[in-house]
């Protein structure tokens, strides 16, 4: 069973070209073969401007395409007025959640913000909370990050098909 409302959702990191399009990838991925993409709507933003237009980051390109996955999105910015857009704001790190929050009221942070590893069952909490940035790693930050999202996203699909 799915939600009972169209429901969108964003991804939010730093460029928007590593950690937010691969879990907006994985994410559209469940979503699809759980027969759901007219329910949920998924996008993925930055809270920097340096990578707008650009495709994700070739490296996480190809460790999503080694297990079945397909990027597909293109760098933007996240918007304050994106808060009326998104239902659901996930941010994959501390930082992009309270750049995020300085962004809207606390009213609505309470309602629509979550940090990704929030939904993570493998997380410890404070000290665990964020994905690590992959982009001046090698390519096992990569594979890391992946092995996050791709054990995240069926907690979050859990969440709105409960929640909306």
């Amino acid at each position: 069973m799915g939600p009972s409302k169209t429901v969108e959702i964003c991804f939010v990191c730093l460029g928007n070209i590593c950690r937010s399009p691969l879990a907006e990838g994985v994410f559209q991925h469940l979503v699809n073969t759980q027969n759901l993409q007219e329910k949920i709507l998924i996008h993925s933003a930055g809270t920097g401007n340096w990578h707008v237009g650009a495709p994700p980051d070739a490296r996480m390109g190809a460790t999503a395409k080694k297990r079945g996955i397909t990027l597909c999105s293109t760098a933007q910015q996240f918007q304050p007025g994106d808060f009326r857009r998104y239902d659901l704001i996930l941010a994959m790190d501390r930082s992009n959640l309270q750049t995020l929050q300085y962004m809207c009221t606390p009213e609505v942070a309470d309602r629509k913000l979550k940090l990704f590893r929030s939904f993570d069952p493998q997380s410890n909490g404070d000290a665990d909370e964020d994905v690590p940035d992959p982009y001046y790693g090698g390519n096992s930050g990569f594979e890391h990050v992946f092995e996050i999202v791709s054990r995240t996203c069926p907690q979050i699909l859990d969440y709105i098909k409960t929640r909306f």
